[in-house]
This record gives C-alpha cells, structure tokens and sequence, in this order.
C-alpha cells in the first residue's frame, strides 16, 4: 500500500541536526530536480525578498518564511514527519504510533511537495515554505514542473498495491496515477453525513484518522475493494462510488458526523 499525502502549510522548525542531503531523499530520480527548485528559490529568496514574498503567496506577518528559505541548504533537518504539522498530522500522531506502525508508515506513506517532489515521512528535510501553487519566475508553476520526473518516479513507487490518494487537488496536480495503476487507486471525500458537504477540518482530520487507524491495525489493502471492506471493519461509514471505465480511480465516500 502506498499513501499519498499532502504536506502542511505550517511546519515545525528545523531544529539542530545535521543540514539537507538531498541524495539522501527517497525517489533519487527527483534529485537534479528537487536541486534546481532548491536554488531558484534560495537564489530568489535571498536576493529580493519582497519579490519573494509575492512569488510565494505570504502575507506581511509570514514575511520571516522568506529569510527562512534563504538557509535551507545549512539549516538542521529532521524527519519529515515531524516537520510536518496541521491538522492532519496531528490527527495522524505519527510519534505516539507503535514501532511496528511506525516502520509500516515509514514503508507506506509519501508525502507531496512543492520544493521535494514528494518524501518520505523519515525523510529529513528543513522547515521550508513553498507549496505547490507557488509560480516560480524561472522553473514555473510547481504543479506542472514536477508532472515529468514524477511520471518516471512515481508509477515505480506504487509497487502492485493499493494506491490510497488523500492529497488535495494542488498536490494532486502533479501526478495523475493512469491506466493499471489508476485502477487500483482509491480517493477519499470525507463528507458531514447530515449535509453530504465537504468541511475542510472533518476532511483533513478524518484523513489522518484513516491513515492511523490502516497503520495501527497492520492493515495494507490490496486494492480499492479491500480497503472499503478494512474500513468499514475499522468503523468507517464508506460510500463507494466505482470508476465508470477502466484505468481510473475509484472515489470512496467517508461520511462523518462529528470529529474527535
């Protein structure tokens, strides 16, 4: 099983541990374009920071991320999973798994981004601020930079297994699972069941619950069919809306009434 998540605009501070290896980084075929988004965005970062500032979307009060940017290849690196924060994440709690759910999440979940590509979540990486909307002046935008690469990297890191997609459509834009694998991708809406809307705390809370419950329970669904039927044994009220023609991705429904 391999889970696709997306990153937190919020992140954890870098802390003191040894700086950025980007050879290091899973998937080694993003290296030299992991490398290029890396300088570009120091270079502008610390060569013009109102510029920067408007090239990444900050406000006034975020305007200490840009000269954040500025050191990302001598700041301390920590694992991803923990530079990662949010709503999510915190519904996640990766850190209070158990070490069996811990090296299960570490095999299983890749987390998108607009400066990696994607990492793992033992990955060690800076705190950094670049999502994937961001329109740099050289490279262009995120989304549509990293399609190439990843269209080599990633159909290799799904394996043959469930491709379980919770990234949310910024991420999503930058690899488009297609053909065999699509067919054994599944994306999950996580609706309010009185309203059948989206809310986008139930989402990316519920999100993180699914994701900890898989990992605490040592399940890892073969495709789309067994994961509603894990599910649903985990507790999970799913609504399964099947693909409508082969090589795409089913979209499983999870309704909830309250998050705790």
């Amino acid at each position: 099983m391999l889970v696709l998540l997306p990153p937190s605009e919020g992140k954890a501070s870098s802390g003191r541990g040894a700086p950025l290896k980007l050879e290091s980084l899973v998937l080694p075929e993003l290296t030299e374009a992991r490398e290029a988004v890396l300088s570009e965005l120091v270079e502008l970062c610390a060569s013009d920071e109102e510029k920067a500032r408007e090239v990444l979307g900050l406000s006034e009060g975020l305007r200490g991320e840009v000269a954040k940017n500025t050191g990302l290849r001598t700041a301390g690196a920590r694992p991803a999973g923990e530079i990662y924060t949010g709503v999510l994440y915190d519904a996640l709690d990766l850190a209070s798994l158990d070490a069996a759910a811990k090296r299960r999440a570490a095999r299983s979940l890749l987390v998108f981004s607009g400066l990696w590509g994607a990492v793992r979540v033992t990955d060690r990486i800076p705190s950094y601020r670049c999502s994937m909307g961001v329109r740099l002046p050289g490279l262009g935008a995120l989304g549509a930079y990293w399609r190439t690469p990843m269209a080599t990297a990633l159909p290799e890191a799904a394996g043959d297994g469930l491709v379980l997609d919770l990234r949310s459509a910024a991420y999503a834009a930058a690899w488009k699972p297609k053909g065999e694998v699509a067919g054994r991708t599944a994306t999950v809406r996580v609706l309010h069941a009185p309203t059948r809307k989206v809310v986008s705390h139930f989402n990316k809370a519920t999100k993180g619950k699914i994701v900890r419950s898989l990992l605490s329970a040592g399940i890892a669904p073969k495709g789309p069919v067994e994961l509603v039927e894990a599910l649903r044994g985990l507790g999970y009220v799913v609504e399964v809306e099947p693909p409508v023609k082969a090589g795409t991705a089913w979209t499983l429904d999870v309704l909830v009434d309250e998050v705790h």
